[in-house]
């Protein structure tokens, strides 16, 4: 078989060159190509557009856009599918078990097409949450030239001149329960949250992990920072197709990018921002896919230099739309680079360095107060705690900002399924005082590991956000806030200490120590777990049984490429 020796074409010239491959090139002629297009390297363009949710719903026009800029740049697009589904929609329903297994689909689903076809270059575009990492998972996992582009976020919505998003309608079910709004004031709140296309606008888990591939450097500098329907999203699309043609000239790959220093620059970055627990999750399955040895302490050794300064909801004030037009996350990266909290030297998608990349940027306008300075965090250190203790020997994840304090003590009441707490939460049976456990919802007992958005709001829409406090081996959504600790391992259905938690026992979680404690002696526990028996698996075919049997524990990244 005749193989091309230029290296922008190590891929595709095993498919279309010679004459034996002239059965693959007539195929081709009838998708568009032409004789020329043969000469030149061919770029996939992982598209996740799907009108399933708002998140993905313009992304088709965000392939074609960077489609065009590959084209222009002397090389071949080629657009393909995968798979999103829709966390905000099936929240709190059987559906959400489907949820994370998604990423793992998503990025075997471009593994199998871009090696298939042997494309030489990829630009995957991704909107909603599990988009983003599946497709890191599958650009690691190929290590061919390849960038990142975000589909950028949503605009906010507005309602009694009181901007809105989707986590606006959940906490306004817990205020209707609560009787603090009537049935057209919650309709009114429906109607209006979401006005059109984009990702869910705080700094919830889309917005957080395109934050931290753009820190990561596998996105164009600033692509986590535009509206989805804008001038500019297209213009960072187009760019990102002709940017991969050099990439590919200069021979740079996902694995020349992805370091450990480039995971802990995404680390600091999500911390700056405030941003979601599921980083958490998200960026040890990357690490793993990169072959970079990430660990829950890596968080906690970087957590505690760097400080939460964004005031961006879920606990703050301002959205994502808000944080684009003050500069987006470029001032705040240079400003950390500035006090030595990020590694400059890291290789980037454009060929350059992080410091080069943020020599020219301009700092955020004066009078803002959305990005704080160093001098006054609303953290001095992380957000994020990484607790362990009785009840999550391999660690778990808490997201406390300090507005809940920081520590919690309370009495258990235990739920084996997110629905029974939440019908807990809003027939008023959980009070003041209640630590709220919800278990058997792990990658392996859920399995899934849900989200527990439903809950968390309606807590908060209750009106007890600082009263009580909620933990779980299931996750939570980025736009979730409490006191709440997820991710805890090892997880119920494995024997994990939650399994035997009783109704009544005590329990404290303090993120100053970074301890999860359950108050009953180690003799009462041993004899629980002594008679305490696995439950039988909730599926035992299809994906989901296939997920529990490969899944790895969230504390390792709940990959299932182990």
């Amino acid at each position: 078989m005749a193989q091309s020796d230029d290296i922008t074409r190590k891929f595709s010239s095993q498919v279309v060159d010679g004459m034996e491959r002239a059965p693959s090139r007539a195929m081709l002629h009838a998708v568009g190509f032409s004789n020329e297009d043969f000469k030149k390297p061919q770029i996939g363009i992982a598209s996740t557009w799907s009108m399933v949710t708002p998140c993905n719903m313009h992304i088709n026009h965000l392939a074609d856009d960077a489609a065009r800029g590959v084209n222009a740049a002397q090389g071949k697009a080629v657009i393909f599918n995968t798979i999103t589904i829709s966390d905000g929609i099936s929240m709190g329903t059987e559906g959400m078990k489907y949820s994370l297994v998604s990423r793992e689909v998503i990025a075997d689903s471009i593994e199998t097409v871009v090696g298939c076809q042997g494309f030489d270059g990829v630009v995957a575009i991704g909107g909603c949450d599990k988009n983003m990492p599946g497709c890191m998972i599958a650009l690691a996992r190929l290590n061919r030239p390849a960038i990142f582009v975000y589909g950028g976020t949503i605009l906010s919505g507005c309602h009694n001149d009181k901007k809105l998003d989707v986590v606006s309608v959940f906490e306004a079910v817990g205020a209707r329960a609560n009787d603090k709004i009537d049935d057209t004031e919650l309709a009114a709140i429906e109607a209006k949250a979401i006005p059109g296309p984009g990702s869910c606008g705080g700094m919830y888990t889309a917005n957080t992990m395109a934050s931290a591939i753009e820190a990561l450097g596998m996105s164009l500098p600033n692509s986590s920072a535009q509206a989805a329907i804008s001038a500019d999203k297209s213009l960072d699309c187009e760019k990102a197709g002709a940017a991969v043609l050099e990439l590919l000239r200069r021979d740079i790959k996902p694995l020349d990018i992805m370091t450990k220093p480039a995971f802990e620059n995404a680390i600091t970055v999500v911390i700056a921002l405030g941003g979601s627990t599921n980083a958490v999750l998200h960026l040890l399955a990357m690490a793993n896919a990169c072959g970079v040895d990430l660990t829950l302490d890596d968080f906690t050794r970087i957590g505690a230099q760097v400080p939460m300064l964004a005031d961006l909801k879920p606990s703050g004030r301002y959205s994502m739309g808000e944080l684009v037009e003050i500069g987006g996350i470029q001032p705040l990266m240079k400003e950390l680079l500035n006090i030595g909290l990020l590694h400059g030297d890291c290789l980037t998608v454009t060929g350059k360095t992080m410091a080069e990349n943020l020599a020219d940027v301009s700092d955020y306008p004066e009078g803002q107060d959305m990005i704080r300075p160093l001098s006054n965090p609303i953290k001095k250190d992380s957000h994020l705690a990484i607790l362990y203790g009785n009840l999550a020997t391999e660690g778990a994840v808490a997201k406390i900002t300090g507005k809940e304090g920081l520590i919690f003590t309370g009495t258990a009441k235990v739920f084996d399924a997110e629905e029974l707490a939440l019908k807990a939460i809003l027939d008023g049976s959980i009070v003041k005082g209640d630590v709220i456990v919800i278990r058997y919802e792990g990658p392996k007992g859920g399995p899934g590991m849900r989200e527990m958005l439903s809950p968390t709001s309606a807590v908060m829409g209750k009106g007890l956000g600082k009263e009580v406090a909620l933990i779980t081996d299931g996750r939570f959504s980025g736009g979730t806030h409490g006191f709440v600790v997820g991710h805890i391992t090892p997880e119920a259905h494995v024997g994990g200490v939650l399994a035997v938690v009783q109704d009544g026992d005590e329990i404290t979680i303090d993120a100053e120590s970074k301890q999860l404690t359950l108050h009953v002696n180690e003799h009462e526990i041993a004899r629980r777990l002594e008679k305490w028996q696995q439950p039988a698996p909730r599926y035992t075919r299809g994906v989901l049984a296939k997920y529990a049997k490969l899944v790895s524990s969230a504390s390792k990244g709940a990959v299932t490429d182990n």
